[in-house]
């Protein structure tokens, strides 16, 4: 049982784990090391640096920071979190459990285009399995996708259908080993998507290669799982593609927090390291109550 779990390794989940390590909370960090500022080749607008510094020193150096603290941080993919007297994360190998929540991964640059994709957002393209697979009970439903998180979210809608394929839009499936063996029991097309067709709600797919297929609903789970595909499961108020957070960076969902990219604003690295140090500060208040 850990203290904190924070998911996102960037600017904002390690300045929060700087704070509760200190502070004596047991603090893992979750994530994959593909945060877009390792990217960034010139940084010369973070206080404290004299020269120009790349992304990738400024998270190294972070991370070292934080080991120093005490904090765990692993390299892994949290693909679902529920909430009950506790918080559960899931893996593709592993769960983990923790008083708190911090959401840190970042806004999600990785989208997927369609064409009139837009029209039928609501009308049978969803982005949260656990919200509308009930209303696809005993139809033909996909999952866009072609990573761990499109099979967990077809395994979730098993419960409500058993016609569920899954459309990498002309990606390879990039899974883990115990994804791998779970997707055998799906359908996979891997034909490039050209967009969708319906009249008032979705009614098929359209390929590039002219072909058509019909469908009654297609959940969007493209690359990996984002903070806001988090918050849409777990009921969090999102507006403009924004988690909303309280001036102490709690949502509304008791014990989950929020920082850096994923609550809208202003977009800098300085926002999120104080972001973070916010969020790190009234988590370590939260916990210290519960106990």
């Amino acid at each position: 049982m850990y203290d904190v779990v924070i998911i996102g390794r960037g600017p904002a989940g390690i300045s929060a784990s700087l704070y509760t390590s200190r502070a004596g909370l047991k603090t893992l960090v979750v994530g994959k090391n593909d945060s877009a500022l390792r990217k960034a080749e010139k940084i010369d607008n973070y206080y404290g640096f004299s020269e120009t510094i790349s992304g990738e020193m400024l998270l190294r150096e972070g991370e070292k920071q934080a080991l120093r603290f005490g904090v765990e941080i692993i390299e892994d993919e949290v693909i679902s979190i529920e909430k009950d007297a506790v918080f559960k994360l899931s893996t593709a190998s592993n769960y983990y459990y923790s008083k708190a929540v911090l959401l840190a991964t970042g806004q999600s640059r990785k989208k997927v285009s369609l064409d009139k994709m837009d029209m039928f957002e609501g009308r049978g393209i969803s982005y949260c399995s656990t919200c509308d697979g009930f209303f696809y009970r005993s139809l033909k439903v996909g999952v866009l996708g072609y990573k761990d998180y499109a099979i967990h979210e077809a395994l979730e809608l098993e419960a409500y259908t058993s016609d569920i394929t899954i459309y990498t839009n002309g990606m390879e499936l990039e899974l883990s080993e115990q994804f791998m063996e779970e997707a055998s029991k799906f359908n996979v097309n891997h034909k490039p998507i050209k967009g969708v067709e319906g009249t008032e709600f979705l009614e098929k797919l359209i390929f590039k290669d002219g072909t058509e297929e019909r469908l009654d609903g297609l959940f969007i789970a493209y690359g990996s799982a984002s903070s806001l595909d988090f918050a849409r499961k777990l009921g969090i108020i999102i507006e403009n593609d924004a988690i909303i957070v309280n001036k102490d960076q709690s949502t509304n969902l008791e014990g989950l927090y929020a920082a850096g990219d994923c609550t809208g604003g202003f977009k800098q690295i300085a926002t999120a390291v104080g972001e973070g140090a916010i969020a790190g500060k009234n988590i370590i208040d939260y916990v210290r109550k519960l106990k």
